[in-house]
């Protein structure tokens, strides 16, 4: 039988989708009073390998990254989507639109997760209608997808700063208590 114990501290990330980058700036004052202090910010990347978001949000959005400091339970994965959902909820357009779209996440050594309100094959019901999804495994020195991956992860674009705050991960964690 096996026995439990308390998960491993994991990095808190944001994948955010947005066409103006005013709305990424006043989220990320936003996102610090929630996550505590950013730690790295990833290079802007066009978000051109779906145009799911563009009726909604507009064209010519962009996907960034931004991770946190401070090491934290993954058990509050649902209380970082609600709020972050929140968040896209004050940034919205008048007319309910939103125009920024904010995946609250972690990332450990071997994995990306995502939150996601939305319920698919290869997520998981956590609470309070939020599901999570390991987006990416980290296996052989290499980020790999899974079959149901969003397509613009599956693309390498993402993979060189994903490895990077993997390695910051590692460095805070060479500490942490198994």
């Amino acid at each position: 039988m096996g026995t439990t114990h308390a998960p491993r501290l994991v990095t808190p990330l944001v994948a955010c989708i947005c066409g103006q980058d005013e709305r990424y700036a006043a989220a990320l004052p936003e996102l610090e009073a929630l996550f505590g202090p950013r730690e790295l910010e990833s290079p802007v990347y066009p978000f051109d390998k779906t145009a799911y978001y563009e009726p909604e949000m507009g064209a010519g959005l962009k996907r960034r990254f931004v991770t946190f400091k401070n090491l934290a339970d993954p058990a509050s994965l649902v209380d970082w989507k609600l709020a972050t959902n929140a968040l896209e909820q004050r940034f919205a357009a008048e007319d309910s639109r939103r125009t920024i779209n904010l995946d609250a996440g972690y990332l450990t050594g071997a994995k990306l997760v995502l939150a996601s309100t939305k319920d698919f094959a290869h997520r998981i019901y956590l609470r309070d209608g939020i599901f999570a999804e390991i987006t990416l495994a980290f296996r052989g020195g290499a980020w790999l997808a899974h079959e149901c991956t969003f397509p613009d992860f599956r693309a390498p674009a993402y993979h060189p700063f994903l490895s990077q705050a993997r390695d910051a991960h590692l460095r805070k964690c060479a500490d942490c208590p198994e």
